[in-house]
């Protein structure tokens, strides 16, 4: 599709990666909540729809997503195994042709890979994953060397939207006093709101996690509604799509 984006990073030429817009599919919802290109089929969209826009998607990929069922955790999953469950927040593959996938409408998707292009993973970094640690366990799952990594940050609400309250920061600055500068005084007739650099976090974690080679991010999904399905904007809405696979 024409406005899908796929990652500004040197990765190596085995390495696909592909984040969906809002554009391109058959949903629309009340007041187009999930138009169009809804993939999600947890938001009361219609299922049909749904099926059809993944079905769509399909015809890009070598296979079908092993989608997960997201829950703002830290479990990583090897998507090569064959498994009981699906639940988690992270996926990786050594395999050609597996499409590892998150969902998202506002949260940070990480999408990793090595220089040489041997392992893939993708990342759903909501603030309470990053808080938790998803980038750190996904880093170490990988079981490479982390200097031969790379990052790149897609979509996700940007700063100048992301309105979090007091305890929000604390948990990311007991962890790393660094985190305090991704943090802005907000004013609210409490006093304890802040704006907080989802990208920033991320970069602080990968940094600590020993990826240095860190790219893309400041694309905010809140502020562009003609292209991005947003959480914190809307409510109710649609899901898109972060995809990375060997081929």
């Amino acid at each position: 599709m024409d406005d899908w984006i796929v990652p500004d990073w040197p990765a190596s030429k085995n390495v696909n990666a592909l984040f969906t817009t809002r554009n391109g599919g058959v949903s629309g919802g009340k007041n187009n909540a999930y138009a169009t290109l809804n993939l999600g089929s947890h938001v009361n969209d219609d299922v049909s729809d749904v099926e059809k826009n993944r079905s769509l998607l399909n015809r890009y990929l070598p296979s079908a997503p092993k989608w997960l069922e997201q829950v703002h955790g830290t479990s990583v999953l090897c998507m090569d195994n064959e498994m009981m469950s699906r639940q988690g927040d992270a996926a990786f593959s050594r395999m050609q042709g597996t499409v590892c996938a998150v969902m998202v409408a506002d949260c940070l998707p990480v999408f990793l890979c090595d220089t040489t292009g041997t392992v893939v993973a993708i990342v759903h970094a909501g603030w309470r994953g990053l808080a938790a640690g998803v980038i750190e366990k996904t880093v170490a799952e990988m079981c490479h060397d982390q200097t031969q990594l790379m990052a790149w940050l897609g979509p996700a609400i940007g700063s100048e939207c992301f309105e979090v309250g007091g305890e929000v920061r604390e948990v990311f600055i007991n962890h790393d006093s660094q985190a305090s500068a991704a943090f802005v005084p907000q004013q609210s007739q409490d006093g304890n709101k802040w704006l907080a650099d989802i990208f920033q976090l991320a970069r602080l974690r990968l940094v600590k996690a020993g990826v240095t080679a860190i790219f893309g991010g400041g694309v905010c999904t809140y502020s562009d509604p003609s292209r991005f399905f947003s959480y914190r904007r809307d409510g109710e809405t649609g899901r898109m799509a972060a995809l990375i696979w060997l081929g």
